[in-house]
């Protein structure tokens, strides 16, 4: 039995209907209550306008992405506890609403991190491009974070600055407002398109994190962990943490889950099972070293949710989403990991044995030009994308059978 089909949908204001989700084949929805202000609760009767929404069109809600962890649970600051409180009450009435499975992120400020989310590829289609001496230039010599040119190997930063001389005002104003409102309002991000100065205020959402290192990063988790998985358990909600995309230090800021070790330490910060991940082959990816059916073996017990797609790294640390098949991860040995761990589920009796997957961003392709999609969520590329690991399940499920 191939993983559970899943799609993101964005709610009422998606042009991609729920409706059409079905006709594609999807089974379960991945969505939110966007709606509700970051540190706010999520009411019974708002989470269920959109869980009876989705039944209605035969599918079921089968993971939240995302219940935002604020930022002030993430620095520890004097709200701390109101927002856990609020955090744990979310928790317990998406419980009680029979959804069970919870994605966030602990990364500081930035969810994700782009430099070119319209990334020419040699077929045509559009992707997104994470170039590392164009970051940093937005690092050093547009945002001008004090100390920026100090965490960044020498080298990258003299293309950094070869990168920046050879910019517009107009072009160097586009690439800051894209990394600090285009790839985050949409979600969750701290600061939306109203901001008048957006550089001043992603500055001062960096400089709370003067004194908080990996380590004390680490620490916060843990006291959200700590704090927030016995009401899961109690509510019947497994929480799944999404990996840091690109999983290293970018803007001075600590990355704590990138890694295998992090997960190591993860798992050992707090034993419960709900406490999870969110296997995200893209993120992942973005790390050289990382091996990825290797990941799978040693967090299998706690892989609650699933986000594939491919990227194709570059030498100096760049990288490019390529796809779901193709690019430097060998995507079938992945869906076979991942279906060895749902075997074994089967045949131990744990009754969440079909792990939800989703595919995760897409590339622009036809008609999805037409359309003013969020950035890495076109429909013809992702559907392409889900027809294609859906094809990869079925055929990795067959020579296991």
């Amino acid at each position: 039995m191939a993983l559970e089909k899943t799609w993101r949908w964005f709610g009422e204001k998606d042009v991609i209907t729920l409706n059409q989700l079905r006709q594609m084949g999807v089974e379960g929805v991945v969505t939110a209550l966007h709606h509700i202000p970051n540190g706010e609760v999520w009411p019974v009767d708002e989470i269920m306008k959109v869980k009876n929404s989705i039944e209605e069109n035969g599918m079921r809600w089968s993971v939240v992405e995302s219940l935002p962890v604020s930022e002030g649970i993430k620095i520890c600051s004097d709200d701390r506890d109101s927002l856990i409180a609020n955090y744990q009450q979310s928790v317990r009435n998406l419980g009680a609403c029979g959804i069970n499975t919870i994605c966030y992120n602990f990364m500081p400020v930035l969810d994700w991190a782009r430099t070119d989310l319209h990334f020419k590829l040699e077929n045509g289609g559009e992707s997104m491009y994470f170039d590392f001496p164009t970051f940093v230039a937005f690092d050093v010599f547009i945002l001008k974070r004090k100390g920026a040119a100090g965490d960044y190997p020498q080298e990258i930063v003299e293309k950094a600055k070869r990168v920046f001389e050879k910019m517009s005002s107009e072009e160097a104003d586009e690439l800051a407002y894209n990394i600090i409102v285009v790839t985050q309002g949409f979600i969750d991000g701290v600061i939306d398109g109203s901001v008048s100065d957006p550089k001043a205020l992603f500055l001062d959402f960096i400089d709370r994190y003067k004194n908080i290192g990996k380590q004390e990063l680490r620490n916060n988790l843990k006291a959200f962990l700590d704090a927030v998985i016995p009401v899961a358990e109690e509510a019947g909600v497994k929480l799944a943490i999404h990996p840091d995309d690109p999983p290293f230090p970018i803007l001075g800021l600590p990355r704590i889950i990138g890694q295998l070790d992090d997960y190591e330490w993860l798992f050992q910060a707090n034993t419960s099972l709900n406490n999870g991940v969110t296997f995200c082959a893209g993120s992942l990816s973005a790390r050289k070293e990382n091996n990825l059916p290797e990941i799978i073996e040693k967090t299998s017990d706690r892989i609650h949710f699933v986000h594939l797609r491919n990227t194709q790294l570059l030498e100096d640390g760049s990288f490019y989403e390529s796809g779901h098949l193709s690019g430097s991860q060998d995507m079938i040995k992945i869906v076979h990991a991942l279906l060895l761990e749902q075997k074994r589920r089967i045949e131990s009796g744990r009754k969440d044995y079909k792990m939800p997957v989703r595919p995760d961003h897409g590339i622009k392709i036809m008609d999805d030009y037409n359309y003013g999609y969020n950035p890495g969520y076109p429909l013809i590329g992702r559907l392409k994308g889900l027809a294609e690991l859906d094809g990869a399940m079925r055929a990795v499920e067959y020579m296991l059978s």
